[in-house]
């Protein structure tokens, strides 16, 4: 058996260590990121996998290509709204949300 490499670390040991421990103010803004790229991911994979063009699903969503771009690049603030109507009409889907304490 190998010993284990002491220079690794785990994803969370080297957040900490880059970005801050969690309560502090660049690990909360850093969460913040965090959240809304992976949604702009979430809704690129589904997209992708609808066979959807970022035009098609504007178009079912009653937005533009250019809205659902900026939200898949993370370049977007998303209203609730829009989002619901982005999953529900434009990807045939359900919005699930769930709060972690």
């Amino acid at each position: 058996m190998k010993a284990k490499d002491e220079n690794l670390k785990s994803l969370d040991q080297f957040i900490d260590e880059k970005i801050g421990k969690k309560g502090t103010d660049k690990r909360e803004q850093f969460e913040a990121e965090y959240d809304a790229f992976k949604l702009g991911v979430l809704i690129q994979q589904a997209r992708v996998e609808k066979g959807l063009t970022q035009e098609q699903l504007a178009e079912l969503a009653g937005t533009n290509k250019s809205y659902i771009s900026k939200l898949e690049r993370n370049l977007k603030d998303i209203r609730f709204s829009t989002l619901q109507r982005i999953i529900n009409d434009g990807l045939g889907g359900h919005l699930e949300i769930s709060i972690k304490l």
